[in-house]
């Protein structure tokens, strides 16, 4: 569905957005691929690598709407994957954080809607499910203002749906290079929040595949969740450093102890299909269907049960150390 398209990335130069482009490449023949985002240098870095025809690099901010529509003009599909992340950063910059997240979301949501864009997809993230953190805040109401969008696009075509998953094994800024980069600096020890702590665990590719899936499964207005392992945050160091001490440290300021993707709030409009959730919009939507029993390409799903929730502490996929240390070596492959 990619062939002879025009598809926007914005925060299209980190490790997603890179790895996005990659895929498309590889995998379709698109019209043309555009960059969005704020950082020159490493658009040029990414111009070094990436630099097939079909590129377009665009210098801009998802704060900046009039830019956005700019550069929207003619664009089939936008994945949304800008986003300030760190859950520290935006508890001690909260503004910051608002500007980007809830703001920017608002103005790409207007950018698509007046330039008749097809397909939307907003990343988002565990966090945003029961938010204890002001990232996890901000993406829920960022989640909440895309699914809204398809209410409010009138006559436009625009349909906009979400995309929610866990850590990503080797994403810019994520646990497995800090740990990676403490060993190789000669740590004696190796740093846990907490010993009980979990997290859902998912390689790079496994988000984009489950994206680009998404693309052709959508409705609009739904939120998709993959069904993946969890692991143990002291497994985890130990799969990279099994010599190195575990030092407790204290969770950091917003961290919670275990993530959440289908809050139990959520279950009675939350349906499982066979490798994925849809959590489905809790509001009428006036010009388009409410059922979500069947996707776009005739997936069945179910409702779950009354009380579900997805939660990586109870989740029945547990990765084991030796698990881990296969996943962690073909995700960098």
């Amino acid at each position: 569905m990619f062939d002879n398209k025009v598809i926007l990335i914005t925060g299209g130069t980190g490790s997603f957005g890179k790895l996005y482009v990659k895929t498309l490449l590889a995998r379709y023949k698109p019209r043309k691929i555009i960059i969005f985002s704020r950082d020159e240098l490493k658009q040029f870095e990414m111009q070094q690598v990436y630099n097939d025809p079909c590129m377009r690099y665009f210098i801009g901010d998802v704060r900046d709407g009039h830019r956005l529509r700019r550069a929207m003009r003619g664009v089939d599909y936008v994945i949304h994957a800008a986003a300030l992340k760190q859950v520290p950063a935006a508890e001690y910059n909260p503004m910051e954080c608002i500007k980007t997240n809830i703001n920017g979301a608002e103005n790409v949501i207007e950018a698509a809607l007046d330039n008749n864009v097809e397909k939307v997809i907003a990343l988002s993230t565990d966090k945003a499910a029961n938010p204890i953190n002001l990232y996890g805040a901000t993406k829920l109401a960022s989640d909440k203002l895309f699914v809204a969008a398809n209410n409010i696009s009138g006559g436009h075509k625009t349909s906009f749906s979400v995309v929610r998953y866990g850590n990503v094994v080797g994403s810019r800024g994520s646990v497995v290079p800090f740990f990676e980069s403490l060993v190789k600096n000669g740590s004696d020890h190796l740093p846990i929040t907490h010993p009980n702590m979990t997290r859902f665990w998912i390689s790079l590719q496994g988000g984009v595949d489950f994206v680009l899936k998404n693309f052709l499964r959508m409705l609009g207005g739904e939120i998709f969740i993959p069904k993946i392992p969890s692991i143990k945050i002291t497994d985890l160091a130990t799969a990279i450093a099994p010599d190195l001490q575990q030092k407790t440290v204290g969770i950091r300021p917003g961290e919670k102890l275990h993530e959440v993707m289908c809050p139990a709030d959520d279950s009675y409009h939350t349906y499982e299909y066979e490798d994925h959730f849809v959590i489905a919009p809790s509001i009428n939507f006036s010009s388009r269907s409410n059922d979500f029993t069947k996707n776009a390409i005739g997936e069945k799903g179910k409702l779950v049960t009354q009380g579900f929730e997805y939660n990586s502490n109870t989740n029945p996929d547990f990765m084991s150390v030796e698990q881990i240390k296969i996943f962690n070596y073909e995700a960098h492959e």
